[in-house]
């Protein structure tokens, strides 16, 4: 066998699509983890400087925030290694899938770890969309922020109306309602959305929402294209077991 033959050989082992779903994984996770890290460290900032004075105020937000980074590292960990095993096996049932129409058989406990690897990233993906849900809220109070400093904005000719426009930290739990001033209004807010910390935050959160996303769409990914292979490696199976049954038939009525 030939160099060339042998590059084919293996390039036409490699799974592309499972290839491809890890990247995005990876990708997306990666995305969601550094940059909601970040985004949670500037919206401390932004609390502790603009809506609250005192430090009783926020420092349950700040403890719940040091909660959701230790989670962060958590996760990113967990999804180094799932990235691993599923490009593993994506490696195992690719070869299964093209090879099973010949001499070769997956093993029972082979198919058995990939429809357990199937049930594993469905739930994932369940417990992700959860995620995704949940990291869209930050980016829906940044948008209201930067909508309401786009009115101010528009309204500069009236005084008397800007001063009423305000972003209360507490309407969205993020503060007691006992925090003081626990909201921004007027002038100081739209000074505020021109910071350097307002639109690095909102960008970040951004991008930890697309982020998730991706994550989600390699997740679903996945799951239909483990289920694809399982399916024709089943189905390979059951075809070559038509023709013995066939010939022990013949066989026996004979």
């Amino acid at each position: 066998m030939g160099c060339y033959d042998c590059c084919l050989r293996c390039l036409s082992g490699v799974p592309y699509c499972s290839l491809v779903a890890t990247l995005l994984c990876f990708s997306g996770i990666a995305l969601f983890c550094g940059c909601g890290h970040q985004a949670l460290t500037e919206t401390e900032r932004l609390i502790e400087t603009y809506f609250a004075r005192n430090l009783q105020d926020y420092i349950t937000l700040a403890y719940i925030i040091q909660y959701f980074q230790y989670v962060i590292y958590g996760l990113a960990s967990f999804f180094v290694f799932y990235c691993i095993v599923l490009l593993a096996e994506g490696f195992y049932t690719t070869s299964a899938t093209r090879q099973s129409f010949g001499e070769f058989r997956s093993t029972m406990c082979g198919r058995c770890l990939s429809s357990s690897f199937i049930v594993v990233t469905y739930g994932l993906a369940v417990v992700w969309l959860l995620v995704f849900a949940f990291s869209a809220l930050p980016v829906y109070f940044f948008y209201n922020m930067d909508a309401t400093c786009h009115t101010i904005e528009v309204l500069t000719e009236t005084p008397a109306s800007i001063n009423q426009l305000c972003v209360d930290a507490r309407q969205y739990g993020l503060l007691p309602w006992n925090a003081v001033p626990g909201k921004v209004c007027g002038t100081t807010l739209s000074n505020i959305c021109k910071t350097r910390e307002y639109l690095m935050t909102y960008e970040l959160y951004v991008a930890a929402f697309a982020g998730a996303g991706i994550t989600l769409l390699a997740l679903l990914d996945t799951t239909r294209l483990d289920s694809a292979r399982i399916f024709c490696v089943s189905s390979a199976k059951t075809w070559y077991l038509v023709p013995e049954v066939a010939a022990f038939s013949s066989t026996a009525s004979l």
